[in-house]
């Protein structure tokens, strides 16, 4: 049933448009093997979306033989795309397997990570089903690292060994990369503000990192939360545990846990592992606006790296410098403003890394606008929350100033009152 890696490798020809399975469920063991092959067979085309954690790949030397050509950015493919070895493809979360099925990103391999198969010879795509199963549904070959490591996982994220052209058995520990241990005061605040904001009864959607973290750390008191939501990690483990998050007011997917990957720490890795509580989907269905409006009180949590006075969010570059990608976003905020009672958030430090406003006059030169002025709705930072729904320019300008950093208030003033003529 299984072959060598070298066996595997060989269905891999020059020229080949392969898919890379993202986030945690990376195959590392098969990248480094493949990285090896590289000078053998290039150019190769490799797509998909963020690949976390150390990546034999993604080196100086192996970017004039590999085109990475990716649909969403994580922090070892910033430098390749600034510096032009690498690509970025700007689409929404939700379209990304239909570029798959409709030929537009034609798949000729897919290479993933699955758990073992089971009596009946299905395996799981573990942690990241997202856009994986689309890979799988199109690309004409499929090599599969199979990872004792990975958690089986139910929903969508089913594949028989049938289907799969070469097994690899490997073991190896998943990418704990992105867990977040501490929460910095400021970020905490955050969080508080964003909870005051949920009801319960919500049905939740948020990303990864110190701030959903956060949020998900102050809504211990709530009630009947419920997730649907295109990605999780380990704040979600503790609300389970004390039956803040049941799921029970869900329209869609009642009592269950709705989310297209996760990443975080190996406790939420075994947590999730052949637990029924958990539904594992593909991206074009939850992070459809239709499904997610149909929860009533969706409530969708994202950031921003910075937010225009008039309300134009800027989430995936920093001007020219593509950081992240559209990702999930556009498609949660729609969804969410359309749910019965829902919020969309965007939540996030009114100060950069570097001590500058997130809250700015303009955008800096060639920021991306990836959410609409049109669409946002709530904004918080440390400093409170405000709706800019249904203000208009002058009035979005004082509310958001309300809550940027008190050391930038007059300055953003000025700037309004030059934009507006009165303030």
């Amino acid at each position: 049933m299984y072959k060598s890696i070298s066996e595997a490798l060989d269905f891999i020809k020059p020229n080949m448009r392969i898919f890379l399975h993202g986030g945690a469920a990376t195959p590392r063991y098969l990248c480094s093997a493949l990285a090896n092959k590289v000078k053998e067979i290039s150019p190769i085309e490799i797509t998909g979306i963020s690949l976390h954690g150390p990546n034999a790949l993604i080196q100086p030397q192996l970017l004039g033989d590999i085109h990475f050509n990716s649909c969403f950015l994580g922090d070892n493919l910033r430098e390749a795309v600034h510096n032009g070895y690498a690509d970025y493809i700007p689409v929404f979360l939700s379209e990304i397997p239909a570029l798959f099925s409709s030929g537009k990103l034609k798949l000729d391999v897919a290479i993933i990570q699955v758990s073992p198969p089971d009596k009946f010879g299905f395996c799981s795509l573990g942690v990241s089903v997202d856009i994986a199963k689309s890979a799988v549904n199109n690309a004409k070959l499929i090599i599969a690292q199979v990872n004792p490591r990975m958690p089986r996982t139910h929903g969508h994220g089913i594949i028989h060994i049938k289907e799969i052209s070469a097994m690899v058995y490997h073991e190896e520990e998943l990418d704990e990369s992105c867990f977040i241990s501490e929460i910095k005061p400021t970020s905490k605040k955050i969080g508080e503000n964003c909870a005051a904001l949920i009801e319960d009864g919500s049905t939740l959607q948020m990303g990864i990192g110190e701030i959903p973290n956060a949020v998900l750390a102050s809504l211990t008191n709530h009630k009947n939360l419920g997730i649907h939501t295109e990605m999780l990690s380990d704040g979600v483990i503790p609300l389970m545990e004390i039956g803040a998050i049941n799921n029970k007011n869900k329209i869609k997917h009642p009592g269950k846990v709705v989310t297209g990957f996760a990443m975080g720490s190996r406790k939420l890795y075994d947590f999730i592992d052949d637990n029924p509580e958990f539904a594992f989907l593909e991206s074009e269905y939850i992070n459809n606006p239709y499904v997610i409006r149909q929860n009533p009180k969706a409530v969708a949590i994202n950031s921003a790296i910075e937010i225009d006075l008039t309300g134009q969010i800027c989430a995936d570059s920093i001007g020219t410098y593509q950081y992240s990608g559209v990702g999930g976003q556009m498609d949660f905020i729609r969804g969410a403003s359309l749910s019965i009672g829902g919020k969309p958030i965007i939540a996030m430090n009114s100060l950069t890394g570097k001590g500058k406003s997130k809250i700015v006059a303009n955008l800096s030169e060639g920021a991306n606008v990836v959410t609409t002025r049109a669409h946002a709705h709530y904004i918080v930072t440390e400093f409170g929350s405000v709706d800019v729904n249904g203000l208009n320019l002058r009035q979005r300008a004082k509310a958001l100033i309300n809550i940027a950093h008190p050391d930038f208030r007059e300055e953003l003033e000025k700037s309004a009152f030059e934009r507006f003529k009165r303030f």
